[in-house]
């Protein structure tokens, strides 16, 4: 590791000039491309790394999303990848000295119908096989554990029982963004905002660089963490994604005295809903049928899901929305990441995270640093390559993890 670098009174994080030549650079300067960052310089000894940001340091999904965190995912994949990440979480706020409100509050999945229910109970079982803190409640547990739910058989879609992670929750997002740029700053790592990639420097089919709006900048390895512009990237550089970029709403209300112990997702009626520490209820849906980079999204999306809301939780009725917000989420067709080495020689690519970026950030970086520093998947993300989209070995999560994603 580095030597540390002075530390600066006044900054979290130094804002240096880009130098002529890195060892690696990661392209995309939120959770994920701070986290591999911070994996690279922690675990592979790499420091003369620079990170990219076209924007403002996490200016992107970081500061656009709900903060859920869980590792319930059906698939052996899947549930290896998130309890990883859900293990880093755990750990990283004494890792990285810094208190960025890691709330371990529980998360539940409702069921709805009977196929919400055997659904929901085969993910449950297969989570206790993979080593997941999951278990099936019933209506009646659900109501102990968040006593503001309607669990009246009086509604549209009644709460017939639901998934339960306790270890699951939530943290503040910009704060885990900083938490990992000090660290990243403390080791050495260069943080350029306001320098977009416009382009990428090839020998033959080997990435040597990257052309940005504030000069030409050399690599021996290149990382995209873009998100939904991951697509454009990869087409500049020369290949495609198999990706679809959508809007992503989310809003919060005013703010109120603790009303909402835990976290609750409902795919059925499609909402979820959590109280952050401020205490202004934030709720979020599903993505806009629509491929689109706006950060923004459609009126609709946010009617149906304050319905919703108000269906389970009668109390919201006379909650003002305080501010709504969207953020451009990259999809894949299985629903699963891709962390990943791809046709262009060291250059690599963790994208298609969709709407469960957040919760995946440390596992994210985790195991992209660990492709880019030995240029050989980590166990973790061997399956979440590029080319299962040629094979067939799909990871098929959509519908199966909640909130379709």
């Amino acid at each position: 590791m580095a030597e540390m670098l002075p530390e600066h009174p006044d900054f979290l994080w130094r804002n240096p000039d880009p130098k002529p030549s890195y060892d690696a650079v990661i392209v995309g300067g939120g959770g994920h491309g701070l986290a591999t960052a911070y994996y690279l310089a922690k675990n592979h000894g790499m420091t003369n790394i620079a990170i990219l940001e076209r924007g403002w340091l996490a200016g992107g999904n970081m500061a656009r999303n709900t903060t859920i965190i869980r590792s319930n995912y059906l698939w052996d994949e899947s549930a290896a990848l998130y309890e990883h990440s859900m293990k880093l979480w755990e750990q990283l706020p004494e890792e990285l000295e810094y208190d960025f409100l890691f709330s371990q509050r529980g998360v539940m999945n409702l069921a709805h119908t009977l196929q919400d229910v055997r659904e929901s109970q085969r993910r449950v079982n297969a989570n206790v096989l993979n080593g997941v803190d999951a278990e099936w409640i019933t209506p009646d547990q659900v109501k102990e554990l968040c006593p503001i739910i309607n669990t009246g058989d009086d509604i549209r879609y009644p709460v017939m029982g639901a998934t339960y992670q306790p270890r699951a929750g939530i943290a503040k997002h910009d704060h885990v963004a900083w938490a990992f740029a000090r660290k990243c700053d403390e080791m050495g790592v260069d943080i350029i905002q306001n320098c977009e990639v416009t382009g990428f420097i090839k020998d033959g089919n080997r990435v040597v660089g990257v052309e940005t709006s504030r000069g030409r900048i050399n690599a021996g390895k290149v990382g995209l963490a873009a998100a939904g512009n991951s697509s454009v990237l990869a087409d500049l550089a020369g290949f495609r994604l198999p990706i679809q970029s959508h809007p992503l709403q989310a809003l919060v209300s005013e703010l109120f005295e603790p009303v909402h112990p835990t976290v609750v997702m409902s795919n059925h009626v499609h909402v979820y809903v959590s109280q952050a520490h401020k205490g202004e209820l934030v709720m979020g849906a599903g993505v806009d049928a629509y491929n689109g980079y706006g950060q923004r999204g459609g009126f609709h999306v946010i009617e149906e899901q304050l319905a919703a809301a108000v269906e389970l939780f009668p109390i919201f009725a006379r909650a003002h929305l305080l501010r709504s917000w969207g953020g451009t989420v990259d999809t894949t067709f299985d629903a699963s990441p891709i962390v990943s080495a791809t046709p262009i020689e060291e250059l690599y690519v963790n994208a298609g995270w969709g709407t469960g970026g957040f919760k995946g950030t440390p596992a994210a970086g985790y195991t992209f640093a660990h492709t880019i520093a030995t240029g050989a998947a980590h166990p973790l993300n061997e399956p979440f390559a590029l080319d299962r989209f040629e094979t067939g070995h799909l990871i098929d999560e959509h519908g199966a993890a909640a909130v379709a994603h």
